[in-house]
């Protein structure tokens, strides 16, 4: 007897995450097949290894001291020494890996708190809207670095404080950017009919919305992350940030200035570094952008789909 041949089963529909992960993988193709892209990924590559393999090659401990104060570079110490006589380029090594952490930390509290607010008030409307609208006016009538010096000023230059100030100042604008696109998408059909039939917030949320808002949060990401890098470093100048004798770049600026006709290189060097840093960030953010838009039709469907912004309920 000839075995039965079964009927194939019927290939079943991309689920919310596989059509998120493609869309996330297309626009991550469509970046970095960009001159910016290209750019910005590479100057970040360049900070982000630095950072993390400095701290074990550097010659000498970031806080020792090594040398006459402001020595100029020579075989021993390439790029000199700093106000108290420590080698830069020990310093330099290690100061780049907490800035990134903290940097990366502060901007995902705030795209995810920013997005929360947004989402939430776009998708609840009424009382909770304008209650969490107006709210976020208000922060944004403040700028950024003044908005996060008041909240240190209260309980001093603590690293987690430092984080949460940098974080909750970009929420209210990464919430107006999120309140915005889900307007569109939470009067969209899918999401009407799955309110009709009486699922939870949280589950429309997270397999509705969410999907529809992935490329916007990308791109916040990387645009708050330059932010970010420029607030933490001018919040060190000022005395804010990491204290001394830590190594990091932006109290490194402000603790050499003075002996800046002596060796200059002790101020240059880490503020090359973070413009390189916030060049790189700002760069590959606004390619994520471009790329998300879709300068060409086919693939802006493809995207669109992708991200779950056509869904077949």
């Amino acid at each position: 007897m000839s075995a039965v041949e079964l009927p194939a089963s019927p290939a079943l529909p991309p689920t919310d995450v596989e059509r998120s992960r493609s869309g996330a993988l297309i626009i991550f193709k469509r970046t970095m097949r960009s001159t910016r892209g290209k750019v910005g990924a590479g100057l970040l590559l360049f900070i982000v290894l630095l950072a993390a393999i400095g701290p074990f090659v550097a010659p000498f401990p970031s806080d020792k001291v090594v040398t006459l104060t402001f020595g100029s570079p020579d075989a021993s110490f390439l790029f000199g020494s700093d106000s108290l006589g420590r080698d830069v380029l020990s310093r330099v090594l290690n100061g780049g890996w907490v800035l990134l952490l903290l940097a990366a930390s502060a901007t995902a509290i705030g795209v995810l708190l920013g997005a929360a607010a947004g989402l939430i008030a776009a998708y609840v409307g009424g009382w909770a809207e304008t209650v969490i609208m107006r709210l976020v006016d208000i922060v944004l009538a403040l700028p950024q670095l003044i908005f996060a010096l008041l909240l240190l000023s209260v309980a001093g230059p603590q690293l987690w404080l430092l984080v949460l100030a940098v974080g909750f100042s970009h929420a209210p604008q990464v919430a107006r950017v999120i309140f915005a696109a889900a307007q569109d998408v939470t009067e969209r059909d899918f999401v009407k009919i799955s309110r009709l039939w009486g699922v939870s917030v949280a589950r429309v949320l997270r397999r509705d919305v969410l999907p529809n808002l992935l490329g916007p949060m990308i791109v916040e990401f990387g645009l708050r992350l330059s932010f970010s890098i420029i607030i933490l470093a001018g919040l060190s100048f000022l005395g804010f940030g990491r204290q001394a004798p830590a190594a990091d770049w932006g109290l490194m600026i402000n603790e050499n200035r003075l002996g800046l006709e002596l060796n200059s290189l002790a101020v240059v060097v880490p503020a090359l570094l973070l413009a390189i840093l916030a060049v790189g960030a700002n760069t590959f953010g606004d390619a994520i952008a471009r790329a998300c838009m879709g300068d060409e039709s086919g693939e802006e469907a493809v995207i669109a789909s992708s991200l779950g912004t056509v869904i077949d309920r």
